[in-house]
């Protein structure tokens, strides 16, 4: 059997990095190694995680592109639902973010914004496609 289990993000401080997340989405600390390079947010059966950028090193030994607030984000966003799009986008920015892409309604119906995190990962905040 496969599973989709985590997703981490390479970070300059984990527990900055969780930080913004568990208060920002409420999502609960799963855990935080004794070094704070590696942890783990509760989201259901996938995990967000986060590493360092030192372990994130140590283990991809070709390298890997940094997330940078001069260049645009990464071709890939995180994803989060809820009912008040305009509440939780501005409890993003007040924990950190940064506005990238005002809301929005798509022909469909659903809302959609986009906010860069403290380290510049674009993520998706918007309504449930109906």
């Amino acid at each position: 059997m496969i599973k989709f289990k985590y997703v981490i993000l390479y970070v300059e401080d984990v527990v900055k990095s969780m930080n913004f997340y568990h208060q920002t989405f409420d999502m609960p600390i799963k855990f935080i190694t004794p070094e704070k390079d590696y942890g783990e947010l509760l989201t259901g059966e996938t995990s967000l995680s986060f590493a360092s950028i030192s372990l994130a090193s140590s283990n991809i030994k070709q390298g890997f592109l940094f997330s940078k607030s001069e260049e645009k984000p990464f071709g890939i966003e995180l994803g989060f639902t809820t009912d008040n799009v305009e509440k939780l986008v501005e409890k993003a920015v007040k924990n950190g973010a940064v506005l990238y892409e005002g809301i929005a309604v798509k022909p469909w119906g659903q809302k959609v914004a986009y906010i860069k995190d403290p380290d510049h990962y674009l993520v998706e905040i918007c309504t449930e496609i109906q």
